[in-house]
């Protein structure tokens, strides 16, 4: 394994949001040693180095172990009503920032809405006066998935590859959404 200059460690490390005391618990090299190479006072043996790294590697790939649905999802989630028009669609993902949103009905995931699917609509020929009164019931794509609480994160990350989005239940009641932005906060 090919490691970066020693001088990366503290970068490395508050990219995954570990502090120098928890390194030094996990990696036996203690705390104001670690303080010392990141601050460039010392010039850190080459075993020392191998050691910090491989550490930091070994609690890279341990993020999100034992973690759930529930402790990444989003709990307040955006949706859109089916009967509601594209352009409150449309004003709803600008206005918060997303380029999709799931669809409900009666409380219930019933499909999703995305900038594409707009555009896609407006590509048709459709006049845009038209397009805006459309329900969204009428542009709307397939529901995103919904998984339980419970579902360890792992198969959320799989889930991912295959969908932009998931919903999160318990006991029968949505109560958060993954998004690749939730997940990529893991890492």
């Amino acid at each position: 394994m090919q490691f970066p200059p020693a001088s990366d460690i503290r970068k490395i490390r508050l990219s995954m949001d570990v502090t120098q005391s928890q390194l030094a618990a996990s990696s036996g090299i203690s705390q104001s040693t670690i303080a010392k190479i990141e601050r460039g006072k010392i010039s850190a043996s080459y075993e020392t180095v191998v050691t910090l790294f491989e550490t930091l590697d070994a609690m890279k790939n341990e993020i999100g172990k034992g973690m759930t649905a529930e402790d990444v999802c989003s709990k307040e989630v955006v949706y859109v009503n089916s009967d509601a028009k594209i352009s409150v669609a449309s004003c709803l993902m600008r206005e918060e920032g997303y380029s999709q949103l799931p669809v409900f009905s009666g409380g219930f995931p019933v499909g999703s809405i995305s900038e594409r699917d707009i555009f896609g609509t407006i590509s048709s020929g459709l006049p845009l006066e038209e397009v805006n009164k459309l329900p969204v019931s009428k542009v709307m794509g397939e529901s995103f998935p919904v998984v339980a609480d419970t579902t360890p994160v792992a198969t959320v990350a799989m889930m991912m590859n295959s969908c932009n989005a998931i919903l999160v239940s318990q006991n029968g009641k949505i109560i958060g959404m993954i998004t690749n932005a939730d997940m990529l906060k893991l890492i």
